[in-house]
């Protein structure tokens, strides 16, 4: 078996390794990794915080009143959707909810004002 002999450089110069440097000479180690890192911080995509974790900021009093604000607006987006749902479809099943939704008084959960706790209150 013979081995294998790679062809000696043409015209006396050295094999080059790898890809040919975009500018006049090839990136030092540090420039390689300022480059790389950039990349990254482009590319990154933002994230917007996770709603439990902005809930546990909030006292249980602030807590309470925008769970109280969140019913009471999808109440009126329920309301509107059973003012357009036709007549047929208010005896079904979807017909019903949707009225028993809208008929809930949530003036009287509005009105609560719960305890601070603590000796607070």
């Amino acid at each position: 078996m013979t081995e294998y002999s790679p062809p000696p450089p043409s015209s006396g110069e050295a094999h080059n390794r790898g890809r040919k440097p975009q500018g006049e000479r090839a990136l030092t180690g540090a420039e390689r990794q300022a480059r790389y890192r950039q990349r990254l911080a482009d590319n990154r995509v933002v994230t917007r915080p996770h709603p439990l974790r902005s809930a546990r900021r909030l006292s249980q009093v602030q807590q309470w009143h925008a769970a109280v604000a969140t019913l009471i607006a999808l109440q009126a987006k329920y309301a509107v959707w059973l003012d357009a749902l036709p007549e047929p479809l208010r005896d079904t099943t979807t017909g019903e909810a949707l009225q028993a939704i809208v008929d809930l008084d949530l003036d009287e959960l509005a009105s609560i004002e719960p305890p601070r706790g603590f000796g607070r209150d």
